[in-house]
């Protein structure tokens, strides 16, 4: 966001025929993140694909007040005016959901201690991770950082962005290491964050209402027209997951209550 307006820089799956999208980049502030990634569910293709996009804000040579991190399947759940107004009063403020590996959320150590093959794509691929994590010592994380992680959607100040660009750009090891992590968007933002100036100015909070099934699970489940009321009690900006074709309707209520 930019003095009340909106831009979106929207990355497009290389794997996806770019013509699909030539009505979405035929619209006014949005913006087309032309250094394409092959995303891979899980594996750093996705940290890579979010770099990317931080890339293009950098070198559009505007300065934002905040920067949100939004996937395809996620939509507004409040209105235009009311987003922004909540930037506005949160300048400088950093919105990341985390919580520390040790204390909090000590099964996330095996994302890092094992290897992950997780962006290959091979015969056998599973049996000799599992080798591979038998014959080998816990991997250890490669720079003097606590870790932290949950989710991967935040809502950064531009200068926070930057850092956590310029932090990982400079740390060719990190890179390689993350490479061989499971779900690596989940916790490298955070940890970045958690162990840099701007500590102090986070709130663990992303506002991003995620339908995690009662049971559990690594999959939201998509929203749909029965649980608009929930929806519409949260107090978060934007919501996962939506589909159209699982249930257009949903997206007629939000529509028509929020605009």
């Amino acid at each position: 966001m930019n003095n009340g307006v909106f831009d979106f820089y929207v990355h497009v799956d290389k794997k996806i025929d770019i013509a699909t999208h030539n009505e979405i980049f035929a619209l006014p502030n949005v913006y087309m993140v032309k250094d394409r990634i092959d995303i891979h569910w899980g594996g750093y293709t996705l940290v890579e694909a979010i770099l990317s996009g931080m890339r293009a804000i950098v070198a559009s040579g505007k300065k934002y007040d905040a920067v949100k991190f939004i996937s395809g399947q996620d939509y507004p759940i409040k209105p235009t005016n009311y987003i922004v107004d909540f930037i506005s009063k949160n300048v400088g403020k950093e919105f990341v959901l985390f919580e520390n590996f040790d204390k909090d959320w000590n099964e996330a150590n095996a994302r890092i201690e094992k290897y992950h093959f997780t962006d290959y794509s091979f015969r056998g691929k599973h049996q000799l991770e599992a080798i591979v994590n038998f014959l080998t010592p816990k991997r250890k994380f490669p720079v003097d950082l606590e870790l932290y992680g949950k989710e991967t959607f935040w809502l950064l100040s531009y200068d926070c962005m930057v850092y956590v660009l310029n932090y990982i750009d400079s740390k060719p090891r990190l890179q390689k290491f993350l490479k061989m992590t499971w779900g690596a968007d989940e916790f490298i933002f955070q940890t970045i964050i958690m162990g840099s100036p701007y500590k102090n100015n986070v709130v663990n909070n992303n506002y991003h209402y995620v339908n995690w099934p009662p049971e559990g699970g690594s999959r939201p489940n998509f929203f749909i027209a029965s649980d608009f009321e929930r929806i519409m009690a949260s107090d978060c900006l934007f919501g996962r997951k939506f589909d159209i074709n699982t249930d257009e309707q949903i997206f007629d209520l939000l529509d028509n209550a929020n605009n």
